[in-house]
């Protein structure tokens, strides 16, 4: 997946809101919660991560272009970054992005869930 389909598709999804920081990534977040991290690689490709379930982490994490999501996995949380189309179609990522942004978005409170119509 490249920058313009990742930004589409993100801005796609109910109650989200991009932000460019932490050195030029591509941040989106539903409520103020980051679901997903997209960035550039030094090769042209993106490297795109997103939070998942424990089950699915720990099915990702060693996969082949998959990896634990830098900082984000090293405190414990259950991030993984895609780094390449070999390792997953565009059309998994997208699944994968889409659960990443409910998975996020149930963690709102009730009341910021209501707020932004996702109740």
């Amino acid at each position: 997946m490249t920058r313009d389909p990742y930004n589409a598709f993100c801005a796609g999804l109910p109650a989200t809101l991009h932000v460019v920081q932490w050195g030029g990534a591509d941040v989106w977040k539903v409520g103020d919660k980051v679901f997903a991290v997209g960035r550039l690689q030094e090769s042209g490709e993106m490297a795109v991560s997103f939070k998942c379930s424990p089950m699915a982490f720990d099915i990702l994490k060693d996969q082949p272009g998959l990896r634990p999501a830098p900082y984000l996995a090293s405190r414990g949380m259950k991030w993984v970054q895609w780094q390449s189309p070999q390792s997953m179609p565009d059309e998994v990522l997208r699944d994968y992005l889409r659960e990443s942004h409910r998975l996020v978005a149930l963690g709102l409170t009730k009341r910021a869930r209501a707020d932004l119509g996702l109740s």
